[in-house]
């Protein structure tokens, strides 16, 4: 099957995921990091679930799925072994037309989830269309090693230059030509050696006036040139 990649904005959205343990811990985790209102149904939990009910981090519906559960769903995930319940879930979900993930069961999806690499807002995600999630989960741990947290202040650092490209008012073809000319290949070598002063000669080479390095890194990295 063709799968056609999105990114979701889940934030403030209501997610249900049915399920209490392991595999629902990651998933519930992963809609947390993403902003997502969560509600659990499931007779037990695992017992991180039950730290995050404590702290009011998700609401915990204690017995099983019941038919009318998803009304007011945007996302579904059911993290159950039962087959006769995952069918259920499937079927309200689909009658719903409400994005649903039957986990391990690609058939009971209308999405899959990738397996992904997170360094702040950079999300670099493998997906082998359900096939072979162990190589998926082989490709990840492969990116892990070659992205480090490095990326994650170099995308900041470019996420703050970006409306400094806008304010000169160029044209969105010139603004392209600008944005890629930012992106030199030493990039990451320069921030892993603190190189700061190689930084800001390049941004004020490409974009034709002072940068002040100090104005463009993140709160808490702030790097003065002359220490």
């Amino acid at each position: 099957m063709d799968y056609f990649p999105v990114n979701l904005d889940i934030s403030g959205r209501n997610c249900i995921v049915i399920g209490g343990g392991k595999v629902a811990l990651r998933k519930i985790l992963a809609l947390l990091d993403c902003g997502g209102n969560v509600t659990v149904i499931s007779p037990k939990l695992e017992k991180k679930l039950t730290e995050l009910v404590q702290l009011q981090q998700i609401i915990w519906q204690n017995r099983t799925y019941q038919a009318g559960d998803l009304q007011n769903a945007f996302l579904v995930i059911a993290a159950t072994d039962d087959s006769v319940i995952q069918e259920a879930i499937f079927r309200e979900a689909d009658n719903l037309n409400l994005l649903v993930n039957v986990a391990d069961v690609p058939r009971l999806c209308t999405f899959i989830l990738p397996a992904t690499v997170r360094r702040g807002d950079l999300a670099i995600s493998i997906s082998t269309s359900g096939k072979s999630p162990a190589l998926a989960k082989k490709l990840r741990k492969e990116l892990e090693k070659q992205f480090g947290e490095e990326y994650d202040l170099l995308l900041q650092i470019l996420g703050r230059l970006r409306p400094i490209v806008f304010a000169m008012n160029q044209p969105h073809e010139k603004n392209k030509v600008y944005f890629e000319k930012l992106i030199h290949p030493d990039l990451i070598t320069w921030i892993t050696k603190n190189n700061w002063a190689a930084l800001q000669d390049h941004f004020t080479s490409v974009l034709g006036f002072d940068i002040k390095i100090d104005t463009i890194l993140p709160d808490g990295n702030s790097h003065s040139l002359d220490d």
